[in-house]
């Protein structure tokens, strides 16, 4: 993403991407553990080390949560992964920094042009957990573009319910933002908060109409 060099060539500019990375500030730390070998509590080992050699996260970003063992096997694997949110949630309480990861969608996300939470794959209960989410959703038609839409799908501290247009490169592993292009998206016209605070309402509408059978 820094050097801009395509994902294919990396090995063939290795010289050159080292000599550009080197220079950044701060320090990245990769520790990397075999499929379900590790859980929370590895992780929380792993930065109780880094701290008593005076290393403080800034960040911890785990690639990704549902790949985690969780600390007590359970009947069914959507309870075993609330457990394993909620106690990434609470190391990044014990540590004071943001802890980021990833979810798949499920099959009615693949190609929708908004992913929304109900989209969220095996547990919907990691969606209570979670402090903020954001999906990334593109389609066929966008991936063919390097275009795609970001929708913030919940917010404890601000605004959600936004979308927003994206240009997204896979092969360099740049995503950038831009400017609202006035899209239709389930017939609504995206040109405003307000337009998008509508779009939000008529999804979550739907949402509730289809659960309720369920509560």
């Amino acid at each position: 993403m820094f050097t801009g060099v395509p994902l294919k060539d990396i090995f063939s500019f290795k010289e050159q991407i080292y000599e550009t990375v080197q220079d950044l500030p701060g320090n990245l730390i990769i520790k990397e553990y075999p499929t379900k070998s590790a859980s929370p509590r590895t992780i929380k080992m792993h930065l109780e080390k880094l701290r008593n050699r005076g290393i403080e996260a800034d960040l911890i970003i785990v690639d990704y949560a549902d790949l985690l063992r969780p600390a007590i096997v359970r009947k069914e694997k959507r309870h075993e992964l609330e457990t394993i949110y909620e106690d990434l949630r609470a190391l990044a309480q014990e540590f004071k920094c943001p802890c980021w990861t990833a979810s798949q969608t499920n099959r009615s996300g693949l190609n929708a042009e908004v992913i929304t939470m109900e989209s969220i794959s095996e547990a919907f209960n990691k969606c209570f957990v979670a402090d903020f989410i954001f999906s990334l959703s593109r389609t066929v038609e966008d991936k063919n573009t390097n275009g795609g839409r970001i929708f913030i799908a919940k917010n404890r501290n601000g605004p959600d319910g936004l979308i927003y247009p994206i240009f997204m490169d896979t092969s360099s592993v740049k995503i950038k933002i831009l400017p609202s292009t006035g899209e239709t998206i389930d017939g609504i016209m995206i040109k405003t908060a307000k337009d998008q605070e509508k779009l939000l309402k008529e999804k979550y509408k739907k949402y509730k109409k289809e659960g309720s059978s369920d509560v």
